[in-house]
């Protein structure tokens, strides 16, 4: 298993300290913050050797604690867009902050990634847990919330727990940006994707899921073989990829995509016990961010894959249930495993 160090991040005035977790194996080092339990750094070889930090941040707390585009967080109580910040639990009608366009996206204002959650080591890795008092964000029920790294080898881990005093929709993800040729290249139009998934689902304007599931053969969307990235932008409608993937088997962890970057070598494999996967181009960076060393985050310049449970699932019957009742464990695992070729 890895080694595990701990060091001071910087302090939020008023709330507390802010700790870094370093997960180091042979291959790969991963660094973690207690705020928002945000991945800061992933450095993996590429195939002559050479190491890279393959995902998109920034240098300092002060950045991370606007962090706009939620870099490397975990986003809840409800990752994704809930529309028009509304949905109806038991009867009762709850409203959340607007903070998308009409819609509520990812918990809200001060959603999990804006929080600092508390830390202790395990082996292999940290395990970072969060109260999220009753009304949080607008969220019924007190949620006890649990998110545990590890790292072994080449595989990164993420389990996810929560637990509820009244039912309450939860659907946590991360949020990282990617992108195998390291952090602060220019786009990530040579890169191979693969999802395995035989249907995705279409959105409205406001990228609400219309409630159709559509297949993804014969579309644009159709990502089952190996795709280059920068090709495929050009035959998807709009700004680019910002899509639920829906998957097999919800339950039972499966891969569900892979990512390869020819010229570095690089891959990334995903699995996860969740229903979907949104893929994600950063069809919204547009430069403005400052980054790790000053570098520039234009649009198309990383990918995510955000494992979940489908967009806005607490107003749309037909999809996966998305709420947790007192009783209930809220668990789910995704593994993220980098090798080189």
């Amino acid at each position: 298993m890895a080694l595990v160090l701990k060091e001071n991040f910087g302090e939020v005035p008023g709330e507390g300290h802010v700790e870094k977790w370093t997960l180091i194996s042979s291959n790969v080092t991963v660094e973690i913050i207690t705020l928002g339990c945000i991945i800061t750094a992933i450095k993996c070889k590429d195939k002559n050797g050479d190491v890279n930090d393959v995902v998109l941040g920034y240098d300092d707390l002060q950045d991370y604690l606007a962090n706009p585009r939620y870099f490397g967080a975990v986003v809840g109580r409800v990752a994704n867009r809930i529309a028009k910040g509304r949905f109806v639990v038991d009867g009762k009608e709850y409203k959340l902050a607007i903070n998308n366009g009409p819609n509520a996206l990812h918990g809200g204002l001060r959603g999990f990634s804006k929080v600092i959650w508390t830390s202790e080591g395990v082996e292999g890795g940290v395990r970072l847990t969060l109260t999220s008092p009753d009304g949080d964000q607008g969220y019924p029920g007190e949620v006890q919330a649990s998110v545990t790294y590890t790292l072994d080898g080449d595989t990164l881990s993420i389990q996810y727990q929560a637990r509820t005093t009244k039912t309450t929709p939860i659907n946590l993800t991360n949020h990282s940006y990617f992108n195998l040729a390291g952090q602060g290249s220019d786009d990530i139009y040579d890169h191979e994707v693969s999802i395995s998934a035989q249907a995705y689902l279409p959105v409205d304007d406001n990228m609400i899921p219309t409630g159709e599931v559509k297949p993804t053969e014969n579309t644009p969307f159709d990502l089952r073989g190996p795709v280059l990235i920068g090709q495929r932008l050009k035959e998807v409608p709009g700004p680019g990829f910002d899509h639920n993937f829906c998957l097999s088997s919800a339950g039972d962890e499966r891969v569900c995509a892979r990512v390869f970057h020819p010229a570095s070598g690089r891959s990334l494999e995903v699995s996860t016990t969740q229903p979907g996967v949104q893929f994600y181009t950063a069809n919204f960076l547009d430069g403005s961010f400052k980054g790790k060393g000053g570098a520039s985050y234009p649009k198309h310049s990383a990918f995510c894959l955000e494992t979940q449970n489908w967009p806005d699932a607490v107003n749309q019957a037909s999809f996966p249930d998305t709420l947790l009742r007192p009783g209930e464990e809220y668990r789910h695992i995704t593994r993220f495993v980098f090798s080189t070729a």
